[in-house]
């Protein structure tokens, strides 16, 4: 029985869309498969690796019956990413096998009964619904998510922190060393106070799957999961159990050393420097003074690089050390020409903001030289 019948861009579109969530190896066999689902012309395309869900649709169907299985994602990706693009391809359903033809290739492929995949069960209520721009949601991900810890036993810190407050969004990333806060204000809002977790690996395929574009994106929150819409497509995760730490409190407020730098000069200099420092700590010295910057860095077999960046300050003179990678996250992220650092002394945190500009905050401990 054929169920499928397009060219391969809009069944290989879907399908790029849902398989990114697949793990390769996972306890349940049958999430290594997508599930198809066709009901009339419209087509239906949906993973899971158990904990987040992404489901997207297509009117790419054939006939007005209603049909289910599921095929190996990867399979059936890799299939289709070989066949020429302006492939016309053919899907049919037949004694538990899945073919694919398209011209002279065919391929035939087991399948599970859509029966015994496992999806998730969305909650009846949302206590919080938003609708932004994609690119504004994007942009609160992309501006923290390098942030987020890697691994960390404190599994809350493996994610990030989404927020609201009456007209404002807010996301905040930390791995306890360095800490990213971004926000958009969205008028007219009158959004209650709620804090979720979302799990690092539905943050990362979120910046995937949101275009940098004004096209909406309804988001849902509720105790447990999140659930966002847009385009053809329905992401859902389970949200990350624990409490998130009080980020407000270790953001400095009374840094009177205050200096503004060429964010692309800044870059540079690391960069430059980078390459001299000690592969395991990466840390930096720098020497503020007035209206420059010194840059160290020295690595086990005593090379040392040695940078100076022009600087509008004019505190007084102190030496404070960083980890180089974690001021290089920020300088890639921000587009600015300017960026302002606030620093207390070489035993307190350092600020990072752009001038003007009260929407982003990041937070960066020092380290010993």
């Amino acid at each position: 029985m054929v169920f499928i019948q397009a060219n391969r861009e809009a069944i290989l579109k879907s399908l790029m869309t849902v398989t990114g969530v697949v793990e390769s190896r996972h306890t349940m066999p049958i999430l290594a498969n997508v599930l198809i689902t066709k009901v009339g012309q419209e087509v239906s395309f949906l993973a899971s690796d158990a904990e987040i869900q992404i489901r997207t649709t297509a009117p790419i169907g054939v006939g007005e019956d209603s049909v289910g299985t599921t095929v190996s994602a990867f399979k059936i990706r890799d299939i289709l990413k070989a066949l020429p693009e302006d492939a016309q391809v053919t899907m049919r359903l037949d004694d538990r096998k899945a073919t694919i033809s398209a011209g002279r290739s065919r391929f035939s492929l087991q399948t599970l009964s859509d029966a015994e995949f496992p999806t998730l069960a969305a909650v009846e209520e949302w206590p919080v619904s938003i609708t932004i721009a994609q690119q504004q949601l994007r942009h609160l991900f992309q501006s923290v998510s390098y942030a987020m810890a890697v691994k960390d036993v404190r599994f809350y810190l493996n994610g990030l922190l989404l927020q609201t407050d009456g007209e404002t969004l807010r996301s905040v990333a930390t791995d306890a060393h360095r800490l990213a806060c971004s926000e958009v204000r969205i008028p007219e809002a009158s959004l209650p106070n709620f804090e979720v977790v979302l799990p690092r690996k539905s943050v990362i395929e979120l910046q995937r799957l949101l275009a940098d574009s004004n096209d909406p994106v309804t988001i849902d929150i509720s105790a447990r999961q999140i659930r966002l819409r847009f385009n053809e497509i329905e992401f859902i995760s389970k949200l990350v159990d624990g409490k998130y730490p009080d980020y407000g409190r270790v953001i400095p407020t009374n840094h009177r050393n205050r200096l503004h730098i060429d964010r692309e000069a800044f870059a540079a200099a690391l960069s430059r420097a980078s390459i001299l420092t000690s592969e395991k700590l990466r840390g930096v010295r720098m020497t503020v003074e007035p209206s420059s910057l010194r840059i160290q860095s020295n690595n086990g077999e005593q090379e040392e690089a040695f940078e100076e960046v022009e600087t509008d300050y004019e505190g007084e003179a102190f030496e404070v050390g960083f980890n180089i990678n974690y001021l290089q996250d920020v300088l890639a992220y921000l587009k600015s020409e300017t960026i302002r650092v606030d620093l207390g002394s070489a035993n307190s945190s350092a600020l990072i903001t752009v001038p003007e500009r009260n929407d982003f905050k990041y937070v960066v401990m020092p380290m010993r030289m």
